[in-house]
């Protein structure tokens, strides 16, 4: 007997289903232009399909896609008329006759690329003849008795759903198939695939670092360079050796290795130096396997960030926060809290982490700031959330799945999303169409899975938590609500001044202690920016009075601090720090002046100034 087949995990799914008469129409989506690993070779999904999964049941595998019409991989000798097929290239034509190979013909499968292209989402009020004939064509398919009981199956392939059309979709006799982004087992064989050579340990270390990458996109990345290359690389190290520390030594040997391939090195050292001694090498040329983990390891971080933010059309940034909370002045509670939680993550005590960090407060407070000081203590790769909306039909739900493919593929994720209320979209859905409903649904689906506690952390910050929705902020999706307040005693000014002045490198040996009646005191109930601002403006006023390089004196500071005038809605203001504090999920993280406010006094003011204030920004 021969050995038993192993597939994927998303294609024993498809079978199993199809073998239970769930459906004979299936959808596959997501990570579909990517290679299939099976039988310790890679190859494109439609070759999966056609070779391995539907080779041994069927006896006609007809693919088709609108650029190259339809072809046949495998045909029974009892089909007739395919000519119609191969010759038709409109599309009304080449669904009639596939409904005829289908209705008539026995163990035929039929493969569909780029579904969104023969049946695309969108108003069918502006969709075209042939389109709305095609999903009406296709929905009356998947319930045809004759195509199931002629044990055939029809597949759609499309790599985001929601460009398909709903009407396909929403279907109970289709069913659809998720193809995953490749797992960690997945990566490191195709890791081993491309570069034999390497070791298993070093196939689990690549697997690790290579998350969120396609199969095809780690091969590339690992495939050794051909042995012309690393012969240019051994000669190239040989002539440099000769030339010494002579001046351009490098660029010289660069360009003699490319114009000395058919030389021997003996021919080589008569040609570039006939009087140098031979070199010999401080140590060992390093191995093929050795220069290709160094560079692999150099080049994994920016192909990983570059093929990332590309597949995801700008919808994503990497941060590579350059500080940490050592630069963070005052807030010395939330950052206790923050490093315990960073700490669960690097240890992997997942029970310990949240789901969700909410930060809220008004503009100003270093949310931004203090979210990229996170992420470094934690150490995880860290993303930004940029606008994912769209004017398009469709393309918002669409852009947003992308994302959410990406994050889950990458594991172990830290995601900000700045001004949350904004990236949300209003919780009503009114003027839309009803998108921002829909993907506040997506979202708050995607945060409360609870595999993903300790993996993918989101980061949401915003100034106005009241224009969330409500169940986006409950317990188990945003688990701690952290309140940034502006500063509210002159001690904290001097922290919050102090770290601000190693951020920026300012100069200066002044204790701003000594001077807390005319500055400190000054810049009670500013924001950590204006308190910025005035540093920034007294070292300008330095650099005018006596130079450069002058460090700031006393008399700078006090002078900044009485002639900044900070540009601020003082009630606007105020309803955002109530809002902070109505948030917060733990009284220990409020100044003193709020932690002791009753709810009653709390909600009455919050109501006044939401009178006076609730439809500004």
């Amino acid at each position: 007997m021969s050995e038993p087949r192993l597939l994927p995990v998303w294609a024993e799914d498809l079978r199993r289903r199809y073998l239970r008469g769930e459906a004979s129409m299936f959808v596959l989506h997501g990570n579909v232009y990517d290679v299939v690993l099976c039988n310790k070779k890679m190859i494109a999904l439609t070759e999966f399909l056609t070779d391995v999964l539907l080779k041994e049941s069927k006896e006609t595998i007809a693919v088709y896609n609108v650029a190259t019409g339809v072809r046949f991989t495998k045909s029974a000798n009892n089909v007739t008329s395919l000519e119609d097929l191969l010759l038709a290239s409109e599309k009304d034509r080449v669904f009639a006759a596939l409904e005829r190979l289908l209705v008539g013909s026995t163990k035929t499968a039929v493969i569909m690329e780029y579904a969104e292209a023969i049946a695309p989402a969108g108003d069918p009020n502006f969709q075209g003849e042939s389109d709305r004939a095609a999903i009406v064509t296709l929905h009356r398919w998947s319930a045809l008795p004759e195509i199931e009981r002629g044990d055939n199956v029809v597949l759609l392939i499309a790599e985001n759903m929601t460009e398909l059309a709903p009407k396909l979709i929403s279907n109970p006799k289709v069913a659809v198939v998720e193809v995953p982004m490749p797992d960690h087992d997945t990566r490191r064989e195709a890791a081993m695939l491309a570069d034999p050579r390497l070791t298993q340990k070093d196939g689990e270390r690549y697997a690790g670092i290579t998350a969120g990458l396609k199969a095809i996109q780690i091969s590339s990345i690992l495939t050794p360079p051909p042995a012309i290359e690393e012969e240019s690389a051994e000669r190239e190290a040989y002539i440099a050796g000769l030339l010494g520390s002579a001046p351009d030594a490098a660029g010289r040997a660069h360009k003699l290795a490319a114009l000395t391939s058919n030389l021997s090195r003996e021919e080589i050292k008569e040609l570039v130096a006939p009087t140098a001694a031979t070199p010999l090498p401080d140590a060992p040329l390093p191995s093929p396997a050795e220069r290709a983990r160094k560079e692999t390891d150099r080049l994994i971080a920016h192909r990983k960030r570059e093929i990332i933010e590309r597949e995801c059309f700008g919808l994503v940034e990497f941060v590579e926060p350059a500080h940490g909370f050592d630069v963070v002045g005052g807030m010395e509670e939330v950052k206790k809290d923050l490093l315990v939680i960073a700490e669960s993550i690097r240890e992997g005590r997942t029970s310990r982490v949240p789901m969700g960090i909410l930060f809220t407060g008004p503009m100003g407070t270093g949310k931004t700031f203090v979210a990229e000081a996170f992420a470094k203590e934690c150490g995880l790769t860290t993303i930004k959330l940029k606008n994912f909306r769209s004017k398009w039909v469709g393309a918002t739900e669409g852009n947003l799945e992308k994302i959410l493919n990406v994050i889950k593929a990458i594991g172990q994720v830290v995601v900000i999303i700045d001004e949350g209320d904004r990236a949300f979209g209003n919780t009503d859905g009114e003027g839309d169409g009803g998108t921002s409903s829909r993907v506040i649904a997506r979202i708050k689906e995607f945060m409360s899975d609870t595999s993903n506690r300790g993996r993918i952390l989101f980061l949401v910050m915003t100034n106005r938590p009241d224009k969330l929705d409500v169940d986006l902020k409950r317990a188990g999706r945003l688990d701690r609500k952290i309140p940034f307040l502006y500063v509210q005693t002159p001690a904290e000014v001097e922290l919050v001044a102090g770290a601000l002045l190693r951020k920026n490198k300012i100069k200066t040996d002044v204790d701003l202690v000594t001077m807390r009646d005319g500055f400190s005191s000054k810049l009670v109930g500013y924001s950590n920016a204006d308190i910025e601002a005035v540093l920034l403006l007294a070292n300008e006023d330095a650099a005018r009075e006596t130079g450069g390089d002058a460090p700031v004196l006393a008399s700078h500071f006090l002078r900044a601090a009485s002639d900044y005038f900070p540009s601020r809605d003082a009630e606007l203001l105020e309803y955002m720090e109530l809002l902070a504090v109505f948030e917060t999920s733990s009284r220990r993280l409020l100044p003193a002046k709020y932690a002791s406010m009753t709810s009653e006094d709390l909600d009455a003011r919050l109501r006044q100034l939401r009178a006076i204030v609730g439809g500004r920004r």
